[in-house]
């Protein structure tokens, strides 16, 4: 069974999409381990966005990241990181498919409402940064 994270974005709860998100998870067979709503700090979002450091969009992405409440996951199915991936659409909503998250609800490139692990890697990493083993219900 592979992980990955998931985090429906700042922009995602206000417009209040929780539910919503969490309806399509479901809905996908996609298994939620652990759940929590956060707010970021400026630094907690620098460290994860870390990978980015120095790119044209890594302020305002960490801006945006710690400008309110987000919503963190841990998902875990087979293949659920591709799965996840396909749920969400592209990065860029333009792009994105058809019924996609990204497609209905996003407004811009950042504001995209959820973000989800592209690796195990970044997954292994991404999920440590939120929780802990004790966090993280086993079945």
């Amino acid at each position: 069974m592979e992980r990955t994270l998931a985090i429906i974005k700042p922009d995602g709860v206000a417009k209040g999409l929780v539910g919503e998100i969490i309806r399509r998870l479901e809905r996908e067979d996609l298994t939620i381990l652990a759940l929590k709503m956060i707010w970021m700090t400026k630094e907690q979002a620098k460290g994860f966005y870390g990978v980015h450091a120095g790119k044209p969009f890594y302020e305002s992405v960490t801006n945006f990241m710690s400008s309110g409440p987000s919503v963190v996951m841990v998902l875990e199915g087979e293949g659920v990181i591709n799965a996840y991936r396909r749920l969400m659409g592209a990065t860029n909503y333009k792009e994105a498919e058809k019924g996609s998250i990204r497609r209905e609800y996003a407004t811009d490139i950042e504001k995209n409402v959820v973000h989800g692990s592209d690796s195990p890697q970044s997954a292994a990493f991404e999920i440590a940064y939120f929780f802990n083993e004790l966090e993280i219900f086993k079945r």
